[in-house]
C-alpha cells in the first residue's frame, strides 16, 4: 500500500492529510486559536463532587470544568471501586490529563491515570505493569517484546509501560532510550505540579506535525511532504533526536501550487462536508450527524445491475461498506453509528457485507465495535470519539434553521403574518399596520396572496403596508403599529 502524509502549515492552522494509494483517508486539523487539548496535563482543583454519578467536576483553567469519573481516578476493578467521596473532596488539588476535548456544551473528559506516550512506549506512573498493544496479535512477538523491555528492569523503576505497535521494529537500546526520556519528563512534570497553582497546564502534548512523526509513522509510509520550511526543520530535529528511520522520508515541498490542490485534497474535504456521498456504481450514501448518533443510509441510486435486484443490492452494499469505513475515518465520526444497508434477502449476502465492513474498519486507528445485521438491514456500531468531527471543526450550526436542516416555507410564514395582523388589530387601536419580512414572503403577499391580504385589510378596516427587510431570514417578520 502506498501511503503518503501531506502537511499544510499556515500561521492560523496546520492540516495533515493521510493518503492511501493517492486517496484521502484521514484529516487532522489544529488551529492556533483552538488547539486540541487531548494529552495535556493540568493541575486541577475539585469544584464539585457528585456521589450519585460517582464523579467530580474539576477546574483546570478552561471555560467549563472538566468531568472526572471514579473509574478514571485510579486503576480499580469494577468490584473494588471505592465511592468517589472517599477519594476526592471539594477544594482538593489533583493532577489530571485530558482524554477527550470539550465538545458542544460538555467540558473536557479527564483522567487522573496519567499516560505519556513516546515513540515505542506509553509511560504510566500509577501502574507497575508492562503491557503490549492489542494491535500486536502474535503471542510469541508479544512475549519477545515484553521480555526485551523487562531485561532492563533497573531503568523501568516503579512505573508501568505499554509497548506500542511501532515497537515491533525497535531495538532494546531504542526502547531503553524511550524509558530514560519518559522518566526525565515525568520528573519535570512532578516538580512543576508541586510548585504551580491549580488551574495551570503542567505539560502540553506535541504540535500536530511532530505528533504525526511520533504516532503515525510505519513501514507503509513512503513519504511525508510539508510545505513549511520551519516545520520541516522541526520535524527533522525531532526525528534525529529519537533516532527515527523516518527522517529520510520527510521532504520539504517548495512548489508555488498549494500542496493540497496538487493532490486534490481540498476537493475531497469539501465533498466530506456533504450529506450525500456518491458511490462509483451510481449508488450513494446519505450521512446525517446528530447530537445523539450518526445515521448512514445506503441507496442504489442509478445503479440497476446486470442480473437481478438481489445481486444489484448486494453489490451496492459491498461497495457501500468500503465507502462507509473511509467516510468514518475521513469525517472522524464517533459515538453511536446506525447504518441502513439496503435490505438483502439472502443470509449469506448479509454476512458477507458485515465481513466487508469489519475488514475495511481494520485500518481505522480509532476503536470500533460492530453488531450483526438486523432483519431490517440495520447495523449498529460504535467508534471511539476523542476529538471533534470534521464537520464540527470546519462548520457551525446554520443560524437560519438552527440545525433543523429546513426552514418554514414562505407560504407558512404568510399565514403566520395574517394571524399576527388579526392579533394586533384586535388588541390595539391602530391607524395603519406595517409588515416587515424577507423578500420571498413579501413577494408572495403581493402576488399569490394579494387577494387574501386585501380581504384581511377590508375585514379589520386598517390599511396594511409591506416592506422588505433584506437582513431578515425567511422565518422572521414583524407587524408594526403605525
Amino acid at each position: 500500500m502506498n501511503k503518503e502524509i501531506l502537511i499544510n502549515v499556515t500561521p492560523q492552522e496546520t492540516r495533515v492529510a493521510i493518503l492511501e494509494n493517492g486517496i484521502l483517508q484521514e484529516m487532522y486539523i489544529e488551529r492556533s486559536r483552538n488547539k486540541g487539548l487531548v494529552g495535556n496535563i493540568y493541575k486541577g482543583r475539585v469544584c464539585r463532587v457528585l456521589p450519585g454519578m460517582e464523579a467530580a467536576f474539576v477546574e483546570v483553567g478552561m471555560e467549563r470544568a472538566g468531568f472526572l469519573h471514579v473509574s478514571d481516578i485510579a486503576p480499580y476493578d469494577a468490584l473494588n471501586k471505592p465511592p468517589i467521596a472517599s477519594l476526592l473532596s471539594e477544594g482538593q488539588d489533583v493532577l489530571v490529563q485530558v482524554i477527550k476535548d470539550p465538545m458542544g456544551t460538555k467540558g473536557a473528559r479527564l483522567t487522573a491515570n496519567i499516560t505519556i506516550p513516546s515513540r515505542y512506549l506509553v509511560f504510566m506512573p500509577k501502574s507497575d505493569n508492562v503491557g503490549v498493544s492489542a494491535r500486536i496479535e502474535d503471542e510469541a512477538e508479544r512475549e519477545r517484546l515484553r521480555d526485551m523491555l523487562l531485561m532492563h528492569k533497573e531503568q523501568l523503576g516503579d512505573a508501568g509501560y505499554i509497548i506500542r505497535t511501532a515497537a515491533e521494529t525497535a531495538t532494546a537500546e531504542s526502547m531503553v532510550q524511550d524509558v530514560l526520556f519518559l522518566n526525565k519528563l515525568w520528573r519535570s512534570i512532578s516538580e512543576q505540579a508541586s510548585t504551580l497553582e491549580a488551574g495551570n497546564v503542567i505539560h502540553e502534548d506535541l504540535s500536530l506535525p511532530v505528533r504525526v512523526l511520533r504516532d503515525m509513522i510505519d513501514d507503509d509510509i513512503e513519504k511525508i511532504r510539508v510545505d513549511s520550511r520551519e516545520t520541516y526543520s522541526k520535524m527533522l530535529r525531532f526525528a534525529e533526536k529519537l533516532s527515527l528511520e523516518a527522517r529520510h522520508k520527510i521532504e520539504h515541498y517548495p512548489g508555488e501550487r498549494p500542496i493540497f490542490d496538487l493532490y486534490g485534497v481540498e476537493d475531497e474535504i469539501h465533498r466530506a462536508l456533504d450529506r450525500k456521498t456518491i458511490l462509483k456504481s451510481g449508488g450513494y450514501l446519505i450521512i446525517d450527524q446528530t447530537e445523539a448518533m450518526t445515521t448512514i443510509d445506503v441507496n442504489t441510486g442509478a445503479f440497476v445491475g446486470h442480473r437481478n435486484l438481489e445481486e444489484t443490492i448486494f453489490k451496492t452494499n459491498l461497495e457501500a461498506a468500503q465507502a462507509i469505513a473511509r467516510q468514518l475515518r475521513l469525517r472522524n465520526l464517533g459515538g453511536i453509528i446506525i447504518i441502513d444497508f439496503i435490505d438483502m434477502v439472502e443470509e449469506d449476502h448479509r454476512a458477507q457485507v458485515l465481513r466487508a465492513l469489519e475488514k475495511a474498519l481494520e485500518k481505522d486507528h480509532a476503536r470500533t465495535q460492530v453488531c450483526q445485521v438486523s432483519s431490517l438491514g440495520l447495523v449498529e456500531m460504535t467508534r471511539k470519539r476523542t476529538r471533534e468531527s470534521l464537520e464540527h471543526v470546519l462548520c457551525k450550526t446554520c443560524p437560519t434553521c438552527e440545525g433543523r436542516g429546513y426552514v418554514k416555507s414562505a407560504e407558512t410564514v404568510c399565514y403566520e403574518v395574517f394571524r399576527e395582523i388579526l392579533r394586533e388589530a384586535r388588541q390595539f387601536d391602530a391607524k395603519q399596520l406595517l409588515v416587515l419580512a424577507a423578500q420571498e414572503v413579501i413577494d408572495l403577499l403581493v402576488d399569490e396572496e394579494s387577494n387574501s391580504l386585501a380581504e384581511l385589510e377590508d375585514f379589520i378596516g386598517v390599511p396594511i403596508k409591506l416592506q422588505v427587510e433584506s437582513l431578515y431570514t425567511q422565518e422572521q417578520f414583524d407587524v408594526v403599529i403605525m
